[in-house]
């Protein structure tokens, strides 16, 4: 009786295979016959299922994003509120465990070479552009229920009177007191869409520095601290 093969679960064998060579050993190590062995496969098979080895990247970096979405969508539909779905999104795309530290060095090693791979580029432009619908709709929400604190400032303009209605002046921060940091304020000026354009922006560019500096600067940014910083940022919405 001929075997059966399940072509599906082959080509998801042949992703992740393609996923943990790229973690391990780098994006330019991820060879076709790197990718076989690793799946446990001749080059013939991988060809059977995949044109080339653009092709195998690409559906792994899919695969990645897939998870990701869905393991997002749980944890913000759980939330409390807008605020802490914000909190949940921003904290889940932090390298703050061995799973997502994998996710995360495996979308940083796409970058460089999206730079010269127009169709890699498109892939990591559309997942960049829903994370940054999902964060912009959560701000606008926020505001709606009255969870943010105050006016982001106005796009291109100094952000003096924004700090200065949640009660944190640019010297105090400066100080560096934790107490000016996490200080409450009673203000509810609205945010206006720029505005709130820009915060969005803010975040966005935090969790990449932030992930970044985690990966490449263990020994001067832990986990914890990475965690404290971004919970510090969300707080002062």
């Amino acid at each position: 009786m001929p075997k059966i093969v399940d072509h599906d679960e082959r080509r998801r064998e042949v992703m992740s295979a393609a996923r943990r060579v790229i973690v391990r050993d780098g994006i330019d190590a991820a060879t076709t016959r790197a990718i076989a062995k690793e799946a446990g496969y001749s080059n013939g098979v991988l060809a059977h299922y995949f044109a080339d080895k653009d092709e195998i990247l690409l559906s792994a970096l899919r695969q990645s994003h897939e998870r990701i979405r869905a393991r997002l969508t749980a944890k913000v539909e759980g939330a409390a509120g807008p605020l802490a779905a914000l909190r949940e999104l921003l904290l889940d795309n932090l390298p703050l465990d061995a799973d997502r530290a994998q996710e995360t060095r495996l979308e940083v090693s796409f970058w460089s070479r999206s730079l010269a791979t127009e169709e890699l580029a498109e892939v990591q432009r559309a997942e960049a552009s829903d994370l940054r619908t999902a964060v912009r709709a959560l701000l606008d929400r926020a505001q709606e229920a009255g969870e943010l604190r105050h006016s982001a400032g106005k796009a291109g303009e100094p952000r003096e009177e924004a700090r200065e209605a949640s009660g944190v002046r640019g010297d105090r921060i400066l100080a560096g007191s934790p107490d000016d940091l996490a200080a409450p304020s009673t203000s509810k000026t609205p945010s206006t869409p720029d505005d709130l354009d820009d915060l969005a922006e803010e975040l966005l560019a935090l969790v990449d520095g932030l992930s970044l500096h985690l990966l490449l600067y263990p020994g001067r940014l832990s986990r914890e601290r990475a965690e404290r910083i971004m919970l510090g940022a969300i707080e002062r919405l």
